[in-house]
């Protein structure tokens, strides 16, 4: 069960405008302290952060969005969306914050973008403010990555077809092929899940969203070697039982 539920995670986050996109966001914590940027994975939101928030809560700033395309946030159909867009989006929001320095907790595709963010702070033309970073389970190096059977007809000219088809017993059946044996996701965890996929009819921004798999390997280079090259202080922490980006990976 999550510590926070979703419509207290709704009703306590704010909205952020890029000319006709708005993105949910949610900041928590101590103001004083130093600032930690979540980033989520696929195909959910922030509010994967909210078990941990609390106790995350008193250490930091917490701050966290929905990225395009995802939770609360704007969904537009049709989209060509990309990592590099939703690291703009993050980027755009700690400015208009004033956060000039700030750790990262990223899970699944959110790793990459928060490989992005590094491959930035390398060059020295943006994400200058970034500190460390710490990454969960995800398709660090596209080789190692293990597509689900869903993931891979997303990725097919049946894509389109297929997330309009897609359904809350899909959902169901994916995220508890991902979760642990010991640490199976319950019926509230799932309602939720499912919620914020389908809000504003999200499901159809699936096979769009999907294109991150395609873009780790076109910019693989950019995105392991930030790993590779980078002199943050650098954390993975691993569930091995994943079936996508576990003890393979």
């Amino acid at each position: 069960m999550s510590a926070i539920g979703i419509g207290q995670w709704h009703d306590s986050g704010r909205l952020f405008g890029r000319g006709k996109q708005r993105i949910f966001w949610r900041e928590g914590g101590t103001v004083d302290g130093p600032c930690l940027l979540l980033i989520h994975g696929f195909p959910t939101s922030s509010w994967d952060w909210s078990a941990v928030w609390p106790e995350l809560a008193s250490h930091y700033r917490l701050i966290a969005l929905d990225m395009l395309g995802f939770g609360f946030s704007d969904k537009p159909a049709r989209h060509r969306y990309s990592i590099a867009e939703q690291a703009d989006i993050h980027e755009e929001l700690l400015d208009s914050l004033s956060i000039n320095t700030y750790d990262v907790l990223a899970h699944d595709y959110g790793d990459t973008v928060a490989q992005e963010l590094i491959a930035r702070n390398l060059e020295s033309s943006s994400a200058s403010g970034l500190r460390s970073i710490c990454l969960l389970n995800g398709g660090l190096f596209p080789e190692t990555h293990r597509l689900l059977l869903i993931q891979q007809l997303l990725l097919s000219p049946l894509g389109p077809l297929i997330a309009k088809l897609t359904s809350r017993k899909r959902l169901d059946q994916s995220m508890r092929r991902i979760f642990g044996p010991h640490t199976q996701p319950s019926d509230e965890l799932l309602d939720g899940f499912w919620h914020l996929v389908s809000l504003k009819n999200g499901a159809r921004a699936l096979a769009d969203l999907i294109a991150y798999i395609p873009e780790r390997i076109r910019y693989r280079e950019r995105w392991v070697g930030a790993l590779q090259n980078t002199s943050l202080p650098l954390a993975l922490i691993d569930g091995m039982s994943d079936p996508i980006s576990g003890a393979h990976m």
